[in-house]
């Protein structure tokens, strides 16, 4: 995937926003607008995510509020893939917390099942499948949850022994969300992601997030990789924040695309997103989810995870679910798909560019050291903290 490919298709239209580690003097992160593929730090009047979110005259400051170039969109993402030094694509938020939802495909459903059956062995998860899909498949597509017809199949599997925690968000009144990632953790598109030493099968998950403000508005959406590791969740749902939040385990970006005259919810609700993994021992994957099949709209996601009954005061990141959890046997029938260290991710959408990041083991990238209080101390060395921030 070439830089042009790894920004938004209609670039020129697109009023992207995004933050940059700027390496010199500034040493430390920007916000950035990018307007008709120019870069533009525009720091001095956002010193962070949050703030430029949460602000009503976020289009406008992004669209015009003034700022230093740093140049054009496409030389930024060529440099970032190829490793060269100079400024370095992070996360587009910042002390937003990140929150996921789970369970909003029917497919997704299924697969999350087959882990809690196989107990996370990855070699009995194709005959549970098989199982599975005859047993409920053709009925979960069709289902919305918390409706009468989804109370009945409940009531069904039950008596047929089948029930599951995952049946229970998946088609019941109340959605998994769940906390992935505290605030400052996340990475960037080009950055290195992680697995757990021993994990022995994991996957990307390919997802649409969104930026939510304080309000519960949301403002704008971006594309994020869920990893995930089947094994250890499999073992128990209570190991979740185990299998889901590790170095690297987050990655969001490239950039956030705010909501305006040419993009808004609607163009959400019908992103296709798309999964590529290129592995160095010559491995390839392709897929696609599409976002008109999901189970719950985004916006009854957005509702059940803030409102009179949780608020978030800095805003907050929703990925929202995936229903792609490739199953393609890698190293031999029955085996299925996990990561080998080297695995390439590409997770793209026409209208928000492309994430793209290496597997490496959680233990060996780069240590997360730049948190909260480091963003502050290093904005106020700049001088970029204003009374009261």
């Amino acid at each position: 995937m070439n830089e042009a490919k790894a920004l938004p298709a209609d670039l020129e239209q697109a009023l992207l926003v995004g933050r940059v580690w700027r390496p010199g003097p500034v040493d430390g992160p920007s916000v950035v607008a990018v307007r008709k593929g120019e870069v533009i730090d525009i720091t001095a009047v956002a010193p962070t995510m949050a703030d430029l979110l949460d602000r009503p005259d976020r289009v406008a400051l992004a669209a015009s509020a003034a700022g230093e170039s740093l140049g054009d969109a496409r030389a930024l993402m060529a440099a970032n893939l190829a490793g060269e030094a100079g400024p370095r694509l992070l996360a587009p938020c910042d002390l937003q917390p990140v929150k996921a939802a789970g369970v909003t495909f029917a497919i997704s459903l299924l697969e999350r099942m087959i882990e809690e059956e196989a107990g996370g062995d990855a070699s009995r998860a194709e005959e549970i499948r098989v199982r599975m899909q005859a047993l409920i498949g053709s009925d979960l597509s069709r289902l919305r949850p918390g409706s009468p017809e989804a109370a009945r199949l409940k009531a069904e599997l039950i008596e047929r022994g089948q029930w599951s925690q995952y049946l229970e968000v998946g088609i019941g009144p109340d959605a998994e969300v769940f906390s992935k990632a505290p605030p400052m953790a996340s990475v960037g598109t080009g950055a290195q992601i992680g697995v757990l030493p021993e994990s022995r099968w994991n996957n990307p998950e390919p997802e649409i997030v969104l930026a939510v403000d304080s309000r519960g508005e949301v403002v704008g959406a971006t594309l994020g990789n869920d990893v995930n590791l089947r094994d250890i969740e499999g073992r128990s749902a209570l190991l979740l924040t185990k299998a889901k939040d590790n170095n690297g385990s987050c990655a969001i970006g490239p950039f956030i695309r705010l909501f305006d005259g040419n993009f808004s919810m609607d163009s959400v609700r019908q992103a296709d997103v798309s999964l590529r993994i290129e592995g160095l021992d010559g491995f390839e994957l392709d897929g696609v989810s599409h976002m008109r099949e999901i189970s719950r709209d985004p916006l009854d996601l957005v509702r059940q995870a803030c409102g009179r009954h949780h608020q978030y005061p800095d805003g907050f990141m929703l990925f929202l679910g995936t229903m792609f959890s490739p199953t393609q046997d890698r190293m031999g029938p029955g085996t299925g798909f996990t990561h080998k260290m080297g695995d390439r991710v590409v997770i793209a959408s026409e209208r928000l560019g492309a994430l793209i990041n290496e597997v490496r083991l959680a233990t060996e990238i780069e240590p997360w050291a730049f948190g909260v209080r480091a963003l502050y101390a290093n904005l106020a060395g700049r001088g970029l903290l204003r009374q009261g921030a």
